[in-house]
C-alpha cells in the first residue's frame, strides 16, 4: 500500500501497540507461554461467555426483567424456538440455559442428525429422567432442516417432560416449522448485535490477549461493519489480524 503519510484502517505504519490493562475477569493474562490448547482453540470459542450476564447483546431476554431472567426465576422454562442470525448467541444461550436450570445438556444438528439420532437422544433423556427425576434440555442447531414428520416426532417428548426442547434457527419459524411442534414452543427473536455489542466483543478480544489491536478508530469501525451484527464472524476477523506479522511486526 502507498505510504503517503496518512494512517490506513488498520494504521499504516502501525506502531507496536501499548498493552492493554487486564481488568478483573479477563481469561487470560497473555503469558509468555500459553499452553497448546490455548493457541489451537478458536478465539471465539475461548470467549464463549460463561455466564447468561455476559452475553452481548440481547437484554430484551438476558436484562435484569428480561424474558429469559423472569422465566428462570420463576424455574419455568419452556419448550423455545430461537430465531436470530448467525452469530448472536443461540448455541450459548442454550448451554447455559441448560446450567443455570440444571438440566442436563444435549446438542445435535439437523444438519448431521436423522432418526436415529433422534430416537437415541430421547432414549438416553428418558433414561436420566427415570434415575435422577432430573429434565434434559435437547439444543437441535438449525431445527428447520428437519422436515415435517421429524418434527413431528418431538412432540411426545416435549409433552411429557421427557425433554425441553430448545431450537435454533436463522429462519422465520413460522414458515420454516409446523404448526403443532410450534404450538408447543415459545419463539423468541434475538438481535443482530450492534456496534455497542460488537465493540464489547473486540475489547474482551483485546483483554484476552493483554494488548490493543492495531487498529484505528475508522478501522475499528470497518471492521464492526464487516461483521454486520455476527459476532463469531468479527472474532474470526480478530483472530486474523492478530496472527498478521505485518500488522503485529
Amino acid at each position: 500500500m502507498r505510504d503517503d503519510g496518512n494512517a490506513d484502517l488498520f494504521g499504516t505504519p502501525a506502531p507496536r501497540p501499548e498493552p492493554v490493562p487486564q481488568q478483573n475477569g479477563a481469561r487470560h493474562q497473555g503469558t509468555s507461554s500459553p499452553d497448546v490448547s490455548h493457541l489451537t482453540q478458536p478465539l471465539a470459542d475461548r470467549l464463549r461467555p460463561r455466564a447468561l450476564s455476559e452475553v452481548v447483546g440481547q437484554d430484551h431476554l438476558l436484562g435484569p426483567s428480561g424474558l429469559l431472567s423472569q422465566m428462570l426465576r420463576r424455574n419455568t422454562l419452556p419448550s423455545l424456538i430461537l430465531w436470530g442470525g448467525p452469530g448472536c448467541g443461540k448455541t450459548t444461550i442454550a448451554r447455559l440455559l441448560a446450567r443455570e436450570a440444571r438440566l442436563r445438556f444435549e446438542q445435535i444438528s439437523a444438519v448431521f442428525s436423522g432418526v436415529a439420532e433422534l430416537k437415541k437422544a430421547f432414549e438416553a433423556a428418558s433414561r436420566f429422567q427415570q434415575e435422577t427425576g432430573r429434565g434434559t434440555l435437547l439444543f437441535v442447531d438449525e431445527i428447520h432442516r428437519f422436515n415435517r414428520a421429524q418434527q413431528d416426532g418431538f412432540l411426545p417428548y416435549v409433552e411429557r417432560g421427557t425433554v425441553i426442547l430448545i431450537g435454533a434457527t436463522t429462519e422465520n419459524p413460522s414458515f420454516a416449522l409446523n404448526g403443532a411442534l410450534l404450538s408447543r414452543c415459545q419463539v423468541l427473536v434475538l438481535n443482530r448485535l450492534d456496534d455497542t455489542g460488537l465493540e464489547k466483543l473486540l475489547q474482551r478480544a483485546e483483554q484476552e490477549a493483554g494488548r490493543a489491536l492495531p487498529l484505528t478508530e475508522d478501522g475499528r469501525a470497518a471492521l464492526r461493519a464487516m461483521a454486520d451484527g455476527d459476532g463469531r464472524y468479527l472474532l474470526n476477523l480478530v483472530e486474523q489480524i492478530q496472527h498478521c506479522p505485518r500488522m503485529n511486526g
